[in-house]
């Protein structure tokens, strides 16, 4: 059996506005669909110890991060009953207010999405490896702390 390719989700920057309404035009022929969840992860302008954060850039070990891309994915359709998926995450400097993870879940039936997305983003939080360095506004960084 031959080894599927992985699909690349990282995209360089921010994620537009226009890439993601696209991206939700390109389904309004896929007409056995009946719901869509959108998740939009966006840098917050956190303040920690007095410095706010102004950026964020994000690096990945790409392929170890694809490949748990694919088993994220391929374990939600398995899962859920989905009819697609996608997901894009972002590299290099992303500003706050703008967004660096745009997961796109779309099902016959509604409630099936609000689970599915749940899923897929608590599973790239806990499993993915990219890593956010975060920029405050004098310039100096930190290695980004999930919670």
């Amino acid at each position: 059996m031959e080894k599927k390719k992985l699909k690349n989700v990282f995209v360089e920057g921010a994620i537009s506005s226009e890439f993601i309404g696209n991206s939700i035009a390109k389904h309004q022929t896929k007409t056995s669909i009946g719901a869509h969840n959108i998740f939009l992860g966006q840098v917050r302008a956190d303040e920690i110890e007095g410095k706010i954060i102004t950026a964020i850039d994000y690096t990945a070990y790409e392929e170890m991060a694809n490949q748990k891309f694919h088993e994220i994915r391929e374990a939600t359709f398995e899962k859920f009953d989905l009819t697609c998926m996608h997901i894009y995450h972002s590299l290099g400097k992303v500003n706050a207010g703008e967004i660096c993870l745009f997961v796109f879940v779309s099902s016959p039936r509604r409630r099936v999405v609000f689970e599915a997305l749940e899923y897929v983003v608590e599973a790239i939080k806990a499993d993915v490896p990219v890593f956010g360095k975060e920029v405050f506004e004098d310039q100096t960084h930190q290695w980004k702390q999930n919670t």
